[in-house]
């Protein structure tokens, strides 16, 4: 089990949007679906695009450069060209501060 480490505050990222954070050495996209933060890794497998910059559908993240599909709260790929899917990671809220486990 790793440690939680603050991330953000609550009202950095609106409803519907993402934002990437170096946290201990990764980029962490980190996205507010409907005031419920998600995190997973800001590179898409397929050539490395930043997800925190994708368009958020629900609990879908579509990648800016080649359109491929990942889901927020698992980091599953669900469509391609990506051809796996990314690390996901435990998110808490201690009063304003989000912060996610490493």
């Amino acid at each position: 089990m790793g440690a939680f480490v603050k991330i953000a505050k609550a009202d950095d990222i609106q409803p519907g949007q993402g934002k990437m954070f170096e946290v201990g050495g990764k980029r962490i996209a980190l996205f507010n679906v409907d005031g419920g933060f998600y995190a997973i890794d800001d590179t898409c497998t397929h050539r490395g695009g930043p997800l925190s910059e994708g368009e958020l559908s629900g609990k879908e993240v579509t990648c800016p450069w080649h359109g491929a599909v990942f889901n927020v709260t698992t980091g599953q790929v669900l469509r391609p060209p990506a051809p796996t899917g990314i690390s996901s990671y435990n998110i808490r809220v201690e009063g304003t501060d989000i912060e996610v486990e490493l």
